[in-house]
């Protein structure tokens, strides 16, 4: 159990801080969402692009907040702490009320445009498989101990995070295994983190809505590497994938030794002979250990690199070679990512995949492509509410490497589905292409899909992989991409 602290031990973290109440109350957890407030609580009134916490002080307060972090004189009945900035004032609170958990146990930050969430999902396990109590925290869930919660974001805010190590090191976790995005880093919601291993992926044209340039999207990432050398743990370490145009500037930016992964002479981690499959990879690699044989029943050249990454992470962790290589071989899995949802040899191979980014949709392409000599049929689209400039060059991707590509709706947010897929067109219009499929009604196109689909062809879906819903203008619906297939195969076939 976390030692409780009062508002004014909370107030002392601060040089800045005007304290209005005369009570000084025990606070028995921190939230900036209303709803998630409860007895004793204090509630941070976070001012926000879309809603300002101000306008949910009464809700905190009804719900039993005992005190108000907030940047501004409010009328209510609870004390308050009123700060210059309040995501500042956060940043140092909350790791300090749950005792600095990101200090006590590992913690290894995995970052970088593709291949996150399957390389903590690779980590993760060989470090179970390992023995050693690891916890995960990422885009489809976070698990500590064995408890699995449903993630809201790639990396939670601040107040969430905290909460979660806080639990993870109640549990006796070791190690902490996490998704760092780079709006996690550019908005700092690993405050009170010390990390001990990072792990970069790729840099390619992702989140340009929110960092506006690929330069300024490079520049948050590397925050997570400039800062390994700060805090007092030692054996760190940074794991950087050399065929990455951006590595070796990682690999710089840490100030602490460097392991390389890829397919470039040089590597430490270097793939001497790859064979794919449809139901896996053998590689044969050398290492800093010598040569080695793995085989994983991941496949595609990209998942190549997510091995590589999390083998060469797992080494840093002392995991011996022959964990590796039975943990490794029966990985069960990520959900959506490169997801067969059929495999009936009588069938078309149908795959589900979270690829919303154009490097992502290019790899998962080549990937269908090396696993069939007859058709690639692919289901595609892109985001509302998000980079605009990525969906003329998903297009291209789209038309250059499908045989067959249907264009549908992702997730549209506030935007019109019509006028999104006009933009993802235009890569069709300006290279004199015919015109794709298009579908706006996502469940009639992966259903058109699958019945213009052969047995041999391969049916890629991508874009939602793990996601259960759908964000539509008005609201959130139910929608399960692998539901929708499987329903659509046993309309044609009777079964799956």
């Amino acid at each position: 159990m976390i030692e409780l602290k009062h508002l004014n031990e909370l107030a002392a973290q601060l040089s800045k801080v005007t304290i209005l109440g005369e009570a000084d109350p025990l606070i028995s957890s921190i939230y900036s969402n209303s709803q998630k407030v409860k007895k004793g609580s204090l509630f941070i009134a976070l001012p926000g692009h879309r809603v300002h916490g101000r306008d949910y002080v009464e809700a905190a307060i009804a719900a039993g907040a005992s005190g108000i972090l907030t940047e501004e004189k409010l009328e209510i009945s609870v004390p308050q702490l009123v700060v210059p900035n309040v995501h500042e004032a956060m940043e140092k609170i909350v790791p300090y009320f749950y005792d600095y958990p990101g200090h006590k146990m590992r913690m290894i930050g995995v970052t970088g445009t593709n291949g996150k969430t399957t390389t903590t999902f690779l980590i993760h396990h060989l470090l179970q498989k390992a023995g050693i109590e690891t916890g995960l925290i990422g885009t489809i869930c976070n698990r500590i101990g064995s408890q699995e919660i449903i993630s809201e974001n790639t990396t939670p805010d601040v107040t969430q995070l905290q909460l979660f190590l806080s639990e993870m090191a109640q549990e006796k976790v070791q190690t902490v295994v996490m998704e760092v995005s780079s709006h996690a880093l550019a908005l700092n919601r690993v405050a009170g983190c010390e990390f001990d291993v990072a792990a970069f992926t790729n840099l390619t044209q992702d989140h340009l809505d929110f960092h506006g340039t690929l330069e300024e999207y490079k520049k948050e990432k590397l925050k997570l590497f400039t800062s390994l050398a700060d805090g007092t743990k030692g054996s760190k370490r940074t794991i950087v994938n050399l065929d990455d145009p951006a590595g070796r500037e990682f690999c710089e930016a840490s100030l602490t030794p460097c392991w390389t992964y890829g397919q470039t002479v040089g590597a430490d981690f270097f793939v001497k002979n790859a064979e794919i499959s449809q139901w896996g990879t053998k590689l044969e690699l050398t290492t800093p250990d010598g040569d080695q044989i793995l085989s994983s029943p991941l496949t595609g050249d990209f998942n190549i690199y997510n091995v590589l990454a999390a083998v060469a992470v797992a080494r840093s962790e002392g995991v011996e070679w022959p964990v590796i290589e039975v943990a490794l071989a029966n990985f069960p899995g990520v959900p959506g990512r490169f997801e067969q949802v059929s495999t009936n040899e009588n069938h078309p191979l149908v795959v589900v995949d979270y690829a919303h980014s154009p490097d992502g949709l290019k790899n998962v392409l080549e990937t269908a492509r090396k696993l069939t000599s007859q058709k690639v049929i692919s289901v595609f689209g892109c985001g509302g509410d998000r980079d605009r400039t990525k969906r003329p060059l998903m297009g291209g991707i789209g038309a250059e490497l499908s045989d067959i590509a249907i264009v549908t709706s992702d997730n549209p947010r506030s935007e019109d589905p019509a006028e999104i897929l006009k933009d993802i067109l235009t890569a069709w219009e300006f290279n004199g292409r015919e015109l794709p499929i298009v579908e706006t009604d996502r469940e009639k196109a992966i259903e058109a899909a699958i019945r213009l689909a052969e047995p041999g062809d391969v049916v890629l879906i991508a874009g939602k992989g793990h996601e259960t819903y759908q964000i539509l203008k008005n609201e959130t619906i139910h929608f399960d991409d692998r539901e929708i297939a499987r329903n659509a195969l046993e309309a044609k076939y009777g079964c799956i």
